[in-house]
């Protein structure tokens, strides 16, 4: 059964369709990876499953609960996080404190005791404060707890924007071009960061990326975009082999 599954999926902004009946299924434990040219509606996609839009038409069900137009903190309770291609930390506070902030989506505390910093906020805030801590310490980021986030270099920098979705204990991770901005080195680095949260987190992972290596070596399933819509899905060696996607990506005819 599909953790994920996005039934024709539509968007549209006035007469301009960004995104077409996009359908896609992830199963647990899975990572698939859109792909496809700049402008092809990648990032619309992610942004209808998380309802940064709401959908013009179309379903989106996650884990059985129809999250479709559900608010954005809602969908994040439930169990989706993401990052995005453009870094979005709070470069002033701390990496602790980055991560901190994440963790108040499950917070139960109502608004007076948490303005009060009455007992069962202070219990709650401790705890948080431990399992933040902790969190950091399984991906390599004890040691820079009290540091800017600003001051991290790019590679540890997006390696805290994955840590504070994984705050979020989230069962699908969706990351929009993770490796944008690094070299081949970094990207080595993080396809292997992946990989081990993939395995320690028990995540599926919905991924937009362009560095191929790094799709073809992470991916259970490939789905590619063409202006909006699906052109191909499969496996990377499907896709690898796929006529429409080479000519999509090299503008090559299969009759040249």
């Amino acid at each position: 059964m599909a953790l994920l599954k996005v039934e024709n999926a539509t968007m549209q902004f006035g007469g301009l369709t960004a995104v077409k009946d996009f359908n896609l299924e992830i199963n647990e434990g899975e990572i698939v990876s859109l792909i496809g040219p700049n402008g092809a509606g990648k990032t619309t996609a992610f942004n209808m499953i998380t309802n940064v839009y709401t959908p013009t038409k179309g379903k989106i069900i996650f884990n059985n609960i129809d999250i479709t137009g559900m608010r954005q903190d809602i969908i994040t309770q439930n169990g989706i996080a993401r990052t995005f291609q453009n870094i979005r930390l709070f470069n002033d506070l701390s990496v602790l404190d980055n991560v901190l902030i994440a963790n108040h989506v499950h917070i139960k505390s109502n608004f007076i005791e948490t303005m009060l910093k009455l007992p069962k906020y202070k219990r709650e805030e401790k705890h948080m404060v431990e399992k933040s801590i902790s969190l950091l310490k399984e991906l390599g980021l004890e040691d820079l707890k009290n540091e800017k986030a600003s001051s991290l270099p790019y590679g540890k920098q997006r390696k805290l924007e994955i840590a504070r979705a994984l705050a979020t204990n989230p069962k699908l991770l969706l990351l929009d071009e993770p490796a944008a901005g690094m070299n081949p080195t970094e990207t080595d680095e993080l396809t292997e960061f992946i990989k081990e949260i993939k395995e320690k987190f028990k995540l599926s992972i919905f991924m937009i990326e362009h560095h191929m290596n790094m799709v073809m070596g992470l991916s259970d399933k490939i789905q590619v975009f063409e202006y909006g819509i699906t052109i191909a899905k499969g496996t990377p060696t499907e896709i690898q082999n796929d006529k429409k996607v080479i000519e999509a990506y090299l503008g090559v005819s299969e009759d040249d």
